[in-house]
């Protein structure tokens, strides 16, 4: 198959580079591409003509592929373009096919989570239009874990340990005083609430909090959010709330919308909800209340990285150019859960229409009937992800990772 190429796109995450390495492993390994090139910048690489000679790393940096799989973030850096309809505007396609057969790339593997998936679709949907045999390939990733199909995205699960751990170390802050205190904590997820539900498991033998979790999925009523705080004020000194980012009223209203302001993409750009929830609790009750906000902590924490993670995401990019030397394209590879007790996790693969524009919802059944506490079964379906501390070097006291000034302007 010549060469093959590989581009990140969307947000960051502790095991989008793992993805990356076992891409590269996995090239390496099949003897079937004689170079692996990555693009900077995603899709945009391609239009800018900036791609970087992956295969000359391995050979450059020693344990280049070990270091990639503990590097946070994005080595190849990322890019939030949208691709036109190709029936409406074909030139950017052509011009990126034109690349492809430049660089004789045989197969494209593009990381990402749903936005990139819609990239991937219509890349392989243009390719079959004029008859190029190149495989479009793509891998998932989100913190978000809301892909459908997959059982999990590669990136949640260190994502999940990192507010677990947050939460568990506030539960400690906020308890030391003997007055009543409120703390709310906003949690990334405008859709889905998977990463406020992972809070859960801050809980052990001494530590009850996070006391309530609200998630997009239910709606949510400021009149009961008044009561719930006023219950669990009567049982605990000090409460701490987890809330998602995109919870909304009744009407399908976000309760921080403020802003009509959207993405490339149309997606509403939200913050303030735990300012919000900590007005409301002002104004309706005489306790002391503070509000923080996580947002993009969690993201590029590789201190705070699970093993599970790291090594399902670089099983998810071996698997990835196995189905390309197979012969399949415009495919999305998936983790599929076999049992959970032992936990077993198989790769697989899907038809990427069966995952681009959609978004995959914390099942209501996992949410309690009151809707401000998520139930067991979320609790077993997460706490897996979340094992495992990988082995992370160090260099004057802070995190020693892959170097990535190739990414930053030209002085």
């Amino acid at each position: 198959m010549h060469n093959c190429l590989v581009a990140q796109s969307g947000g960051p995450t502790v095991a989008i580079n793992s993805s990356l390495a076992g891409v590269i492993q996995g090239a390496i390994d099949s003897r079937q591409f004689d170079r692996v090139y990555g693009s900077l910048n995603g899709v945009q690489g391609l239009l800018n003509g900036k791609l970087m000679d992956l295969s000359q790393k391995t050979e450059e940096i020693p344990m280049f592929i070990e270091l990639l799989k503990k590097s946070p973030s994005m080595y190849l850096g990322s890019c939030r373009y949208q691709l036109p309809d190709y029936t409406d505007d074909d030139a950017p396609y052509a011009f990126i096919f034109n690349k492809f057969k430049q660089f004789d790339i045989g197969a494209f593997f593009y990381i990402g989570g749903n936005d990139s998936m819609d990239t991937v679709a219509k890349l392989s949907a243009y390719a079959k239009q004029i008859n190029n045999p190149i495989k479009i390939i793509g891998i998932p990733k989100t913190i978000d874990n809301d892909l459908c199909v997959t059982d999990h995205t590669p990136g949640y699960g260190s994502a999940a340990k990192y507010i677990a751990s947050t939460l568990l170390e506030i539960g400690h802050d906020t308890s030391i005083y003997p007055i009543n205190s409120v703390t709310i904590v906003e949690i990334m997820g405008r859709d889905a609430g998977w990463l406020t539900g992972a809070s859960a498991l801050a809980r052990n033998e001494y530590n009850s909090a996070p006391h309530l979790i609200y998630l997009p999925e239910v709606p949510f009523h400021e009149t009961e959010f008044i009561e719930d705080v006023k219950s669990a004020l009567k049982k605990y000194n000090n409460i701490v709330i987890a809330v998602s980012e995109g919870i909304k009223d009744e009407s399908g209203r976000y309760i921080s919308a403020t802003s009509a302001v959207e993405d490339t993409f149309g997606h509403s750009q939200l913050s303030g909800t735990g300012k919000c929830l900590e007005y409301i609790i002002k104004q309706n009750l005489q306790v002391k209340v503070r509000s923080v906000e996580i947002n993009i902590l969690q993201r590029s924490a590789a201190h705070l990285s699970s093993v599970t993670d790291i090594g399902e995401a670089f099983r998810l990019g071996m698997h990835a150019v196995k189905t390309a030397i197979e012969g399949k394209t415009g495919i999305m590879v998936t983790a599929v859960r076999r049992t959970n007790n032992p936990y077993v996790v198989d790769m697989g693969e899907t038809d990427v229409k069966n995952v681009a524009g959609l978004i995959k919802h914390v099942p209501r059944e996992w949410i309690n009937e009151r809707g401000n506490d998520v139930t067991q079964d979320f609790i077993d379906y997460a706490y897996p992800l979340i094992l495992g501390e990988p082995v992370v070097k160090y260099q004057r006291g802070i995190p020693d990772y892959l170097n990535i000034s190739h990414l930053y302007p030209n002085p």
